[in-house]
């Protein structure tokens, strides 16, 4: 079954923990896939994976998906303002714990960030993320999934 979107990565930050259920929603979906980092990683050899090994620099890897996106395409990050500029171009965004970003939501996400920036700036500590846990990955899968099978069904139509 051909799906008719693609995957993309952004893969410089993706945890460990979750490769092994990406990779099988890429099997099963048969869902073409560009995972793009800065260095080497991998999530597994398949027909459907096409690796690219961007320049180290700020940015360089969300640069690339920006210029690759495609309306309708889903891409994986955990990257704020990445999942903000992708959505502007109607594809859509999925972080390492399961938040699908949407118009209706990542302007709070995008201010929320700022907003900590802008704190961190000014000499504040703040706490960073939870460490990640079980649960996050089972909510990344749980959401990958439903994502992936509304879009086939969508598909269909």
């Amino acid at each position: 079954m051909q799906m008719f979107m693609t995957l993309y990565l952004d893969g410089d930050a993706f945890p460990n923990v979750l490769k092994a259920i990406l990779f099988r929603a890429i099997e099963r979906f048969a869902l073409p896939t560009f995972v793009i980092s800065n260095k080497r990683i991998n999530i597994g050899k398949s027909k459907h994976i096409t690796y690219i090994i961007v320049d180290v620099g700020v940015d360089e890897a969300d640069q690339r998906i920006i210029e690759m996106v495609k309306e309708g395409d889903l891409i994986i990050t955990a990257d704020i303002p990445l999942a903000d500029s992708v959505i502007t171009k109607k594809a859509y965004a999925l972080d390492h714990r399961g938040k699908l970003f949407s118009d209706d939501n990542i302007k709070y996400y995008l201010s929320m960030r700022n907003l900590m920036q802008e704190i961190r700036d000014n000499g504040m500590v703040t706490k960073g993320p939870s460490a990640f846990s079980r649960k996050d990955a089972h909510e990344f899968a749980n959401q990958l999934n439903q994502f992936l099978i509304e879009q086939k069904q969508i598909s269909r139509e």
